[in-house]
């Protein structure tokens, strides 16, 4: 009987310790977001700068809504820490150029694969309009 319960305390850890993406970890996703402000009719490019002060945000895994954000520092910059080894989803909303959307805005996104404890991944640098 002790050998039973052994083995199905064993199987419980055994299941419980396998991590999925999200907080928890040692690595980190950083990336840097820069804005074109255009015209009305997007057709004249005003001004390139930093996305100071914007709402970045990232999903875990398949999840369907954010699971954490942050907000860009003065030059652009953000940084979401304590992240697992796994597949990740950055995004920021943007004026839609297209003039299509009902909201005037659209998703831009970056898939981020961590693959190793105590990495610094780098995202590509994502492009906004205003």
């Amino acid at each position: 009987m002790k050998n039973i319960s052994f083995i199905i305390l064993l199987s419980i850890f055994a299941f419980s310790c396998n991590k999925h993406p999200g907080e928890g970890g040692t690595s980190i996703i950083k990336g840097k977001i820069i804005v074109e402000e255009y015209d009305q009719t997007f057709t004249n490019l005003w001004a390139t700068y930093d996305g100071a002060d914007m709402d970045v945000y990232i999903k875990y895994g398949n999840h369907e809504t954010y699971d954490d954000k942050v907000k860009t520092g003065p030059t652009g910059i953000y940084e979401f820490s304590y992240l697992l080894k796994g597949d990740y989803t950055i995004y920021v909303y943007s004026k839609d150029s297209t003039l299509q959307s009902p909201s005037g805005k659209i998703v831009f996104s970056k898939e981020i694969k961590i693959t190793e404890n105590k990495q610094v991944v780098t995202a590509p640098t994502i492009t906004v309009f205003d």
